[in-house]
């Protein structure tokens, strides 16, 4: 027998960040001419398949109860190392494969550092961010252009998806990880650990989970993600500079939150960063199209919609808290009446 689909507090953001997007874009469409077209839509996975692919990486960090803050310095330092070695001749397969074991081996040594000393995330992960930024000025404080032709063709390598629309290869990527990503959070074990850890970590252990060892693949999964995004973002600016991205953690923690991920953790679908970040990419179309506005507009309008989100997420966890007090206090009355028959 099928399930009726119903709104609940499980799925009301994830609903809610969807609605969002497709609200904004027939607002887009509605005001703006030339707004509703296939590329224009497809365009919005193109300008952020990077963020979707990193934010995607973040969302399990949060879920864990934890946070990550390198993201945006670790995408610059592999575009530096990127761009640096390419100009040095070594082979474009070589560098890639090389900034991906780069990405796993910072995420292990944060969550190492995270797991095993105790440490609190936002500050192994700050000075994360500070040693990949630092790391990327050590190698220039300039440009590097990326002229390889391998690098160069996957960059302007098109998809025809309908008519004369067309999808990068970064979006094809994006896409596989996010179906990757939310297979493992629902269908697989070390999904379901992590759900347990953010839902209560001290729970989790009595329950006979591997937290510590579970955290520390989080953060592996998440500075992947990072590398993978980098390599993607390289390919989008065919260039290396330590100032790219500068800030982009707090654009993947958004697109996270605005996706109905919980900043305490233990709630939310991992598809949801994927609508989060398109719903700030068409904000940012918008005022594109709208012509007279500071791109500081976007800015403004993602902070308006965080205040919102969280708001939002604040008053589940109000009613959460509240549900756990009612189901006590009968459990408790019904032991009570249950004791007061016996002696009876």
């Amino acid at each position: 027998m099928k399930k009726k689909f119903h709104i609940s507090q499980n799925n009301i953001t994830i609903i809610a960040t969807i609605l969002l997007f497709f609200l904004l874009f027939l607002f887009g469409s509605v005001t703006y001419k030339g707004f509703f077209s296939p590329q224009v839509f497809l365009n919005l996975f193109i300008d952020n398949a990077y963020l979707i692919t990193i934010a995607t990486g973040l969302s399990f960090v949060i879920i864990t109860g934890g946070i990550d803050l390198s993201v945006g310095a670790l995408v610059a330092l592999v575009s530096m190392i990127s761009a640096d070695l390419l100009n040095k001749g070594v082979h474009p397969v070589l560098v890639i494969v090389l900034v991906l074991i780069l990405g796993i081996v910072f995420g292990a040594f944060q969550g190492t550092l995270i797991c095993k000393f105790k440490i609190h995330p936002w500050i192994v992960t700050l000075g994360g961010m500070f040693l990949a930024r630092g790391t990327a000025y050590l190698i220039s404080t300039d440009s590097i252009v990326i002229t390889d032709e391998l690098f160069n063709n996957i960059s302007k390598f098109k998809i025809p998806v309908f008519g004369k629309s067309y999808v990068s290869v970064s979006v094809v990527i994006a896409l596989i990880v996010v179906m990757i990503a939310v297979y493992i959070s629902k269908y697989t074990e070390f999904g379901r650990s992590i759900y347990a850890i953010g839902g209560g970590e001290q729970s989790a252990l009595l329950m006979g989970l591997p937290v510590e060892q579970t955290k520390i693949l989080v953060y592996v999964f998440c500075s992947f993600c990072t590398a993978l995004g980098g390599l993607m973002f390289t390919f989008y600016m065919l260039s290396g500079y330590a100032l790219h991205c500068n800030g982009m953690e707090m654009d993947a923690i958004a697109g996270c939150v605005v996706g109905g991920i919980l900043l305490t953790g233990g709630y939310g679908y991992v598809i949801g960063p994927l609508f989060g970040v398109l719903s700030m990419g068409v904000i940012q179309t918008i005022i594109m199209f709208q012509g007279t506005l500071s791109s500081w507009w976007t800015k403004i309008a993602i902070g308006f919609l965080l205040l919102i989100f969280i708001t939002l997420q604040r008053v589940i966890v109000i009613q959460k808290e509240r549900n756990k007090t009612v189901i006590k206090t009968q459990r408790k009355t019904q032991k009570t009446q249950h004791n007061a028959q016996s002696i009876g």
